[in-house]
């Protein structure tokens, strides 16, 4: 890997450890790890002070103590911009850290190159989450994004969103620079103390969920198709940080129906460890993925890599992880050209769902097989240091 000639690179993100609730915290800590053995990276985040050498951790400014959720990130990022001098380039992740990137650009005079993980026009349940914020955040994200001089699409089907969803972005400033995986941190822990503790019997099949309690995943819709599970298998739900109340009431709804009727059903509410979460995607037969709006779904890598067969919805750059048939199994499905996702037919969705986890329940030679390839796949495709390398270019060209 060649370097950057002292290249300073500010990456901007609303997460990085030890405060990751999802895929795009994952992809910045990864990837400012391998940068670093090519340029000076520095981190602004939001959150508690970080003891971690070249990160700087922003809260939120007293005087917007009590204001709607979107102006307190604008807040933060008005102070991480102020933060960026000396940057040579300033990178931003997802639309909390878009107005800190932009407004960098427009202060310092220097290229900001965005990652879109995901799209505000295309998760408009998001009112219900943040109100009139909904109307900011969209503002962040498209300002940003029409003024980048560069844009990484974590897929090629997030390349044709972004395309679609902001038609004044020339097709030659978006590129496709994929999610990653770790393959030496996420592989196989054969022990059990995690199943244990959690609850979770080694004898019998289980299929698992990671994410997030939102509309975007999913959620609800696996619930009601894990009626059809055969009575022997264990439903674990590794689910937590709801978006909304309403979603939160539905999932407990769901999960306390399935519970009446079930047992195993398993649900952990609070964020767990990485290497816990690795016991429990290796242990499990079937991972799920059950997402209506997913512009990579890193997690799937996770399972893969963690020789775990994958169920997923054939929906955003999901089928460009998932190789369907030699990985996993994709789900189909037709849903609402408004951008929510929202599956046009949920019924025959979730039995859709609930048939493709079937399949893999009862054929367990086929499911191990599947587990052998997803690893292979992950390790050959998607490796950090490949991705570092091919985001060092994206900055050079930028010079």
């Amino acid at each position: 890997m060649s370097d950057l000639g002292g290249l300073r690179v500010d990456l901007l993100t609303r997460e990085y450890p030890p405060e990751v609730y999802g895929g795009a915290g994952v992809h910045v800590e990864y990837l400012a790890r391998e940068l670093r053995r090519l340029a000076d990276v520095r981190v602004h985040c939001f959150g508690a002070p970080r003891s971690e050498a070249g990160v700087t951790a922003y809260a939120e400014p007293a005087g917007l103590t009590g204001a709607n959720a979107a102006l307190r990130t604008m807040g933060v990022d008005l102070e991480m911009a102020a933060g960026c001098a000396g940057a040579d380039v300033v990178h931003s992740h997802t639309w909390y850290a878009n107005f800190a990137g932009h407004t960098a650009k427009l202060l310092h005079g220097v290229p900001h190159v965005v990652t879109a993980h995901s799209l505000e026009p295309l998760r408009p349940w998001k009112a219900e989450q943040l109100g009139g914020g909904y109307a900011l955040s969209s503002w962040c994200e498209r300002t940003a994004f029409e003024a980048a001089d560069a844009i990484i699409a974590v897929s090629a089907g997030m390349r044709r969103d972004v395309l679609t969803a902001y038609p004044g972005v020339h097709p030659d400033r978006v590129r496709v620079v994929y999610n990653g995986i770790d393959t030496a941190q996420y592989a196989p822990d054969h022990s059990t103390d995690v199943l244990d503790r959690l609850g979770i019997d080694g004898s019998r099949p289980s299929v698992v969920y990671v994410g997030r309690v939102t509309r975007q995943k999913g959620l609800p819709h696996l619930l009601r198709a894990a009626r059809e599970l055969p009575a022997d298998t264990q439903l674990v739900l590794l689910a937590g940080a709801p978006d909304t109340p309403e979603i939160a009431a539905e999932v407990e709804g769901l999960v306390a129906e399935l519970r009446a009727n079930r047992s195993g059903v398993i649900w952990v509410a609070e964020m767990l460890p990485k290497p816990e979460v690795i016991q429990v995607l290796t242990h499990a037969t079937v991972f799920v993925c059950p997402s209506v709006y997913e512009p990579m779904g890193i997690v799937n890598l996770e399972a893969m890599a963690c020789e775990t067969a994958v169920v997923a919805t054939a929906t955003g750059g999901i089928p460009e992880v998932v190789a369907a048939g030699e990985t996993g199994l994709l789900v189909p499905i037709e849903q609402a050209a408004d951008g929510s996702g929202t599956p046009l037919d949920p019924a025959r969705f979730e039995a859709d769902l609930a048939a493709a986890l079937n399949e893999l329940l009862a054929d367990p030679a086929r499911t191990a097989a599947f587990g052998k390839a997803g690893r292979r796949r992950a390790v050959e495709h998607f490796s950090w240091d490949a991705i570092a390398e091919q985001t060092a270019e994206l900055y050079r060209s930028l010079r």
